[in-house]
């Protein structure tokens, strides 16, 4: 089973640990970022969404325009267009790229956050208005007739888009989240499920709701899966976690700072999504887990999104993250907080080991034959 990695495609270059030193949209940064992944292993990128942040699609469209291979991660909110509109600029940007994208679609799980734009549906709604968004922009990349749709959301008629993906039938659709809404929405529409690092066992039991959903909405075939880390190397174990200290000790810093990029997030109070609770709540249970999983930074930052951390040598990491492509994620996210210098040695040091070992599997079990592998299953 091939694995892909997954980057950030940051547009500067601030983190939990600095502030940035430009504007929120720096051009130069965003290239030099997304070069340096696309030079050094990666497959895709994320363009992130937040409510007051440059908005991802031009600047993934401007990437795209200039670099030849490296594949795009575009999230997108629902209630910030009409899916007519969506379907019509996703297409376009599938044509800039050549066919690279993948849309990520985000629900939103803090009414705060999501309240900043105007949305005032409650999280049942934002699923189910996800859910038939989703719908609806499948139809419009394959649909070549117009159409009528009276939807719980969206009502509109006689609609045909002009522009359609390069990609065949279309873009894969990449979908998140850890309650019972999520995994039923993204079981039934995402040809990629993305999931936060967990311990094993964890990740496991989100695996098996997910495909347990697929299965519940008639599908034959259970979406990808894509797990998220923070990983915090060096060349030596003690080297790595005399860094993953620092880097703690440096976001507490900011936050008691009252830095906006570190406690924007949950501002009042705990926070609301379920990815989130989990988050805390594997920290409350105990700082390391597993072979490499380490939870203080997710602590540090209340849970906030992609936040435990994978520490120990390239090979340590390499090791982890093996251990969940055993589970079946064929995806692998990673994100340093020096997000240039991480890009780079995380594809020099640790990207090389975990796609080496994956090859020798594969080359092992095609020269066991299927009938080996039937019986080992």
């Amino acid at each position: 089973m091939p694995v892909e990695f997954l980057g950030i495609a940051a547009t500067n270059n601030g983190s939990e640990t600095s502030p940035r030193s430009g504007a929120a949209f720096d051009k130069e940064y965003t290239l030099k970022l997304a070069r340096a992944h696309e030079d050094h292993g990666w497959d895709r990128v994320l363009f992130a969404y937040g409510s007051g942040s440059p908005d991802p699609a031009p600047a993934a469209a401007y990437i795209a325009s200039r670099l030849d291979t490296l594949q795009i991660l575009l999230a997108h909110r629902p209630n910030v267009s009409y899916p007519t509109f969506a379907a019509k600029t996703f297409a376009t940007l599938d044509r800039i790229s050549d066919g690279r994208l993948t849309v990520h679609f985000i629900t939103g799980g803090n009414d705060h956050e999501q309240g900043r734009e105007g949305d005032t549906l409650t999280k049942d709604e934002r699923y189910s208005r996800t859910r038939e968004y989703i719908e609806i922009v499948k139809r419009i990349w394959t649909s070549h007739e117009p159409f009528d749709h009276e939807g719980e959301h969206y009502r509109f008629h006689d609609f045909v888009s002009d522009v359609f993906p390069v990609q065949r039938p279309r873009p894969d659709v990449s979908f998140g989240g850890s309650s019972p809404a999520a995994y039923a929405a993204g079981g039934a529409e995402a040809d990629i499920y993305a999931l936060w690092g967990e311990p094993l066992a964890k990740t496991a039991e989100q695996i098996e709701a997910v495909k347990a959903a697929a299965r519940a909405a008639g599908r034959t075939t259970p979406p990808r899966f894509q797990v998220a880390f923070r990983p915090i190397i060096a060349p030596t174990e003690e080297l790595a976690w005399e860094k993953a200290h620092r880097t703690v000790d440096a976001i507490k810093a900011r936050k008691e700072n009252g830095e906006p990029a570190v406690v924007r997030h949950h501002r009042r109070g705990d926070p609301e999504n379920t990815g989130s609770q989990r988050l805390i709540s594997i920290a409350r249970s105990g700082e390391r887990h597993d072979r490499a999983l380490w939870t203080p930074t997710a602590a540090a930052t209340g849970g906030a999104g992609n936040s435990n951390a994978l520490v120990g040598t390239p090979e340590t990491v390499a090791r982890a993250l093996l251990d969940y492509y055993d589970l079946g994620v064929d995806i692998l996210s990673a994100r340093g907080y020096d997000l240039l210098g991480d890009a780079i040695d995380f594809g020099r040091h640790v990207i090389p080991l975990v796609r080496e070992e994956v090859a020798r599997r594969d080359a092992a079990g095609a020269a066991r034959g299927p009938e080996t592998l039937v019986e080992a299953g």
